[in-house]
């Protein structure tokens, strides 16, 4: 028999236990400085209210969030964080979207492509991997002691887009805009949701049936994942694991 795993599937049972602490929360309070930049107040800003309840998630102390949000509305000066967007292509020809946030754009394209050299890839023009993937919202909520036809007339009703069952996990997927009205639609209705986030989803997904090729893969999106400025990796990789293996 054979299984399915999308990458981000994997990537989010790992979670961050295998990142130093340290590094989690400056990767976290970059994306909340640029997050804020829209404006330092969460119940009116939804993007910095994602990114708030992700720092708080992974116990980053309070002083450290607000002095993050205050470095993005400019109460506190500090050095200018941008967010940049790379595409790269890998092993079997994979696409890859690698989100990063840094305040040196220089080391951190060295950086990057230092790693897709050594473990295997190479930057992509821009728009040349992009147009493979869809901007979404998603959303996670748990099946646990759930009435599953229930919860899916819930979530459509809601409005999302689509939706997905991966380990007693229900994905839900919406417009990008979207987002923030169908988790609050959900809350009102009583379901409890976690994790919301912006994502790219493929439009189309590549398989990697091959132990090698797909360790070298699952290689390449550590190491990538690993590095201080980059947020979040995204690959069109559907990784065909052998269950008698």
């Amino acid at each position: 028999m054979s299984g399915h795993s999308k990458w981000s599937q994997i990537k989010r049972q790992k979670g961050t236990a295998d990142v130093k602490r340290g590094a989690a929360f400056s990767k976290l309070t970059n994306a909340i400085i640029i997050a804020a930049r829209s404006g330092g107040d969460p119940n009116t800003n939804f993007s910095l209210k994602m990114t708030i309840e992700k720092a708080r998630t992974a116990n980053m102390p309070k002083e450290n969030i607000q002095r993050a949000i205050k470095r993005g509305t400019g109460e506190v000066t500090g050095a200018q964080v941008e967010e940049v967007l790379y595409e790269a292509i890998g092993h079997g020809g994979i696409g890859i979207i690698i989100s990063a946030a840094t305040d040196n754009r220089n080391r951190t394209n060295s950086e990057i492509k230092n790693v897709l050299t050594k473990v295997g890839g190479k930057l992509a023009s821009s728009g040349a991997i992009t147009y493979q993937f869809e901007r979404m919202g998603k959303l996670l909520i748990d099946l646990a002691d759930q009435n599953h036809e229930d919860l899916e007339l819930k979530v459509i009703d809601a409005g999302a887009r689509d939706l997905e069952e991966v380990d007693n996990v229900l994905l839900v997927y919406t417009d990008p805009r979207e987002l923030e009205n169908v988790k609050r639609s959900l809350e009102k209705d009583g379901v409890v949701v976690r994790e919301p986030s912006l994502t790219w989803e493929p439009k189309t997904l590549i398989e990697i049936s091959e132990k090698i090729e797909a360790e070298k893969i699952l290689n390449l999106m550590d190491a990538l994942e690993n590095l201080d400025d980059v947020t979040a990796v995204f690959t069109n990789a559907t990784l065909i694991t052998n269950q008698n293996e």
